[in-house]
């Protein structure tokens, strides 16, 4: 934690940022924040912790994994108090953007978990997220949404990704262990029918 030097009684507003890098044609990469260097070599498909952060105002620049002579996006990234957020390098690395998407902003339900779906495959349908019984979770979302959370029993689940409006399924998600009172997002990554091949992300949100 940002403590006030005098007397460390005041605690500053911090917030708390991650990073993920769902380009699945980018190399590894290296994270600056207002060019202070906060991540080495993240390669896709893998994440941070949350840092903490005090509130303001961030250019974040990445750059290919030891070097810093041309960064590969630079952007700006806008941090509220005592709030979360994911970073997203998302996309081609042609068409690359940063998303910042805000983690845990919904309330809790008592006893149950609360999920939801986040589509980052550049080359896949709009999809459905159903129950192997063809139960639908989540409709028809296309590359780059994301879904609200919705409240779930505790318990471990088996996903499917199917093309939407069909019975298509381009992906199987096993043990998707959701507790109570957790946020969680499920990340689609990867491509269709290439390498890196589709896969699916489960991943906490918040604290």
């Amino acid at each position: 934690m940002y403590k006030n030097s005098q007397n460390n009684q005041t605690e500053m507003p911090v917030s708390y940022v991650r990073v993920i890098h769902t380009v699945p044609d980018a190399p590894n990469v290296d994270i600056y924040a207002n060019d202070n260097l906060i991540v080495s070599n993240l390669a896709f498909g893998e994440y941070t912790e949350y840092l903490a952060i005090p509130e303001g105002n961030y250019s974040i620049s990445l750059y290919v994994a030891g070097t810093k002579d041309s960064p590969v996006i630079t952007d700006m990234l806008s941090v509220n108090r005592n709030s979360y957020t994911t970073v997203a390098a998302a996309g081609n690395l042609s068409e690359i953007e940063l998303r910042a998407i805000n983690d845990s902003d919904q309330a809790k339900k008592t006893g149950k978990a609360m999920v939801r779906f986040l589509h980052l495959s550049p080359n896949a349908p709009a999809v459905d997220i159903t129950l192997p019984n063809g139960t639908v979770i989540f409709s028809n979302i296309p590359f780059e949404n994301i879904t609200s959370y919705i409240d779930v029993l505790p318990m471990n689940y088996t996903l499917q990704v199917r093309v939407a409006g069909t019975d298509n399924v381009v992906l199987t998600v096993p043990n998707v262990d959701l507790s109570k009172e957790k946020f969680y997002t499920v990340y689609a990554i990867g491509l269709v029918g290439q390498e890196p091949e589709l896969q699916a992300l489960l991943i906490e949100d918040g604290k």
